[in-house]
C-alpha cells in the first residue's frame, strides 16, 4: 500500500549509528579505573537502548552501592565525551538508505533519548549536519521517549506532519513514543535487543532485519 511520506526518523544508538564500540569501550576504562573487573563487555550491548546507568547496573558493578555506580556513570560519561566517534559509524546499509531518502526528496532525522552533549558532537563527527532535518535529544524537550513531546518536536523542527513521518527504533519506547503521534512504526531487529526484548508485541508496523531491509521496504512503498 503506497505511503504518503515527508520524512524518516530515526532513533540513533542501535538504529542509524553502531555506537557501541565506543560505548562498551568508555565503560570497560570507567570498570577498570573503579577497580571492577568485567570478563566479557559485550554482554552489555543490549542494554545501550536503555541508557549508561542501564549497563552499569547489569555489569559486574550490579553488587555496588548507588553512590559507587554514580561515580562509575560519572567516569564513563566523561570518556565517552572525550571519544565520541573514535569507532562508531553508521549500519551497513544505512549511508544507502539515506541517499534514497535524499534522492525521492524525503527528509530525515534523528530522535533519541542520548544528551545533547553527546548527540550533537556525535552528529558533527558524523559530518551529517547539512543533510540532517532535525534533530531531537532526550533532553531536548522536557520528556523523553516514550512521551509524545521529542516526536512532536522533531515534526516541528523538520516541518512535517507525524502521519506523514515513519519512526525506526530498536527499543519499546521508541515504537510507544512513534505511536503515540500516529507514525508509521518499524523495530529495527539489528540493534540492541535485550534477551527479554519482544519487539513483536511491540505494536510496530513492521519489523525491520536490516538496513537494506529498510531500504526495500520504503522502496516498495513510494
Amino acid at each position: 500500500m503506497a505511503l504518503k511520506l515527508s520524512c524518516v526518523l530515526f532513533d540513533l544508538d542501535g538504529t542509524l549509528v553502531n555506537t557501541a564500540p565506543d560505548l562498551l569501550a568508555c565503560l570497560h576504562s570507567a570498570l577498570t579505573h573503579h577497580n571492577v573487573v568485567q570478563t566479557d563487555i559485550t554482554t552489555l550491548m543490549p542494554y545501550i537502548s536503555y541508557g549508561a546507568a542501564a549497563m552499569i547496573k547489569h555489569s559486574a558493578a550490579a553488587s555496588m552501592s548507588a553512590a559507587q555506580q554514580a561515580e562509575i556513570l560519572t567516569t564513563m560519561l566523561h570518556l565517552y565525551e572525550q571519544n565520541i566517534a573514535v569507532h562508531s559509524d553508521f549500519f551497513a546499509g544505512i549511508p544507502e538508505t539515506l541517499a534514497f531518502c535524499e534522492a525521492q526528496q524525503i527528509k530525515w532525522g534523528i530522535v533519541t533519548n542520548k544528551r545533547k552533549r553527546f548527540t550533537e558532537p556525535l552528529v558533527d563527527a558524523l559530518n551529517i549536519r547539512a543533510r540532517v532535518a532535525c534533530v531531537i535529544s532526550g533532553d531536548s524537550t522536557a520528556h523523553a521517549k516514550p512521551h509524545a513531546a521529542p516526536m512532536l518536536a522533531a515534526c516541528q523542527q523538520a516541518q512535517v506532519a507525524p502521519e506523514e513521518c515513519v519512526y525506526i527504533g530498536d527499543a519499546r519506547h521508541d515504537i510507544e513514543a512513534g505511536k503515540a503521534v500516529n507514525m508509521t512504526t518499524l523495530a529495527a531487529m539489528y540493534g540492541y535487543l535485550t534477551p527479554t526484548d519482544t519487539p513483536e508485541t511491540w505494536g510496530a508496523d513492521a519489523l525491520i532485519a536490516s538496513p537494506k531491509h529498510l531500504l526495500t521496504w520504503l522502496e516498495t512503498r513510494l
